[in-house]
């Protein structure tokens, strides 16, 4: 493979480390012998393929050390690239800034809702009490 793009970035193949692991579940010998399970690790700190400031944003959101995995295929090749797109896919949702909040008020319809269902809980709570003599 030839790196992993992110947005604008790319992040070398040097820079992922990837092992493979027998997968458990079904497939008989071919699951308990061969090696389709497929972790990547990507350690954000060390790398060169972000600039400062969206490195720490990542690394705010996901941390210094990234990694997943795949295991779903009996292809060692497909769980590689489900991981890889695994990857891509949670650096790209961190390396998106955060909307800034518009406040906003409430109506005067659900201030209107919000107090009569104050009004309705507390007869219902008056109406429980023990009567006064």
């Amino acid at each position: 493979m030839d790196g992993l793009r992110i947005g604008d970035y790319a992040i070398p193949d040097s820079e992922i480390e990837e092992t493979f692991t027998t997968s458990g579940g079904p497939g008989g010998q071919h699951a308990n012998r061969s090696h389709t399970a497929v972790e990547l690790r990507f350690d954000l700190e060390a790398s060169e393929a972000f600039p400062p400031e969206v490195k720490e944003r990542i690394a705010s959101r996901l941390g210094w050390q990234i990694s997943t995995s795949a295991s779903e295929s009996r292809s060692q090749w497909r769980n590689r690239a489900a991981a890889r797109r695994r990857l891509a896919a949670k650096l790209e949702e961190a390396i998106r800034p955060e909307r800034k909040r518009r406040p906003t008020r409430p109506t005067a319809a659900s201030r209107r809702n919000r107090l009569d269902a104050k009004r309705r809980q507390s007869e219902k709570k008056r109406l429980r009490r023990r009567p006064e003599i």
